[in-house]
């Protein structure tokens, strides 16, 4: 069977996205040519993406660890991508069993996925949603039956919210799901930054234009805004490379400073 064969019915094969473009960066298997190409081409321009991506899925198993230490246990993963191991269930419920996570994503192969790995999981579920449009996440009943929004929630925005233009007004977003977090509650949220080479951020803009996978890079002070109404924890807003709480395993190092550069932070809820 060709690749093309094997592309689930609902995909365009002549358009990349960002989920597998990640996976692709990753060495994963779940991406195919379009994905690649993209992919490719940003390696050609900042050859560290591969170890920047490696500290970004770091930085995510390190701080849902962190938060399931706090006592939290339920976890909303938003733009959750192709699943990778360990999964945000899978570390969470080695920290406590009684942990909670739901999964969304808006591209039709995460859902396939996921659909695959949860089979057999009470307590775990994925949806295909758009992040653009919290009250329908907030109200799906797979949503409602597992999330108990009186309690403390982590909410994960990893690597999505640049995708997110500013028209669609991504502090919105954001303040959708505070609305709904008491104190106690987590933002865990990693960002492409204006500061990255101006090269390699032609070089991605050029390849995803008009499509899903087009980026919106912003400066520190405009990702650090996403934090509203959020105490940041550990290190503050950093390159994700640098994120670190110290219990965790080692994040990969990059070399010099990444030319496509990701910062990353974790807010707390402190009051209402």
């Amino acid at each position: 069977m060709s690749e093309l064969e094997r592309v689930p019915p609902g995909v365009d094969p002549n358009v990349p996205s960002s989920a597998r473009v990640y996976d692709y960066l990753l060495g994963g298997k779940d991406n195919i040519a379009v994905d690649r190409a993209v992919a490719e081409k940003l390696l050609a321009v900042a050859p560290e993406a591969r170890a920047v991506a490696r500290a970004n899925r770091r930085f995510q198993i390190e701080a849902v660890r962190h938060v399931a230490r706090r006592g939290v246990r339920q976890f909303i993963d938003l733009g959750t991508g192709i699943p990778t191991s360990p999964s945000i269930h899978e570390t969470v419920r080695r920290v406590s069993p009684a942990c909670r996570v739901i999964y969304v994503d808006h591209d039709p192969v995460v859902r396939l996925h996921a659909q695959v790995m949860l089979a057999d999981q009470p307590g775990v579920a994925s949806i295909q949603a758009d992040l653009r449009k919290p009250a329908d996440i907030l109200a799906d009943p797979h949503v409602t039956g597992l999330i108990d929004f009186e309690q403390p929630v982590c909410v994960l925005m990893v690597g999505v919210l640049h995708f997110v233009m500013d028209t669609e007004d991504p502090y919105g977003i954001v303040a959708a799901f505070r609305k709904h977090m008491v104190p106690g509650s987590h933002l865990v949220l990693s960002h492409a930054m204006a500061e990255s080479s101006p090269e390699a951020i032609a070089q991605l803009t050029l390849s995803t234009a008009g499509t899903p996978a087009q980026g919106a890079f912003r400066p520190h002070g405009e990702v650090l805004r996403l934090f509203e109404g959020f105490e940041l924890i550990g290190p503050g807003l950093v390159p994700v490379q640098d994120w670190r709480l110290g219990d965790g395993d080692d994040i990969p190092l990059v070399d010099g400073p990444p030319r496509i550069r990701l910062d990353a932070g974790v807010g707390r809820v402190t009051v209402q």
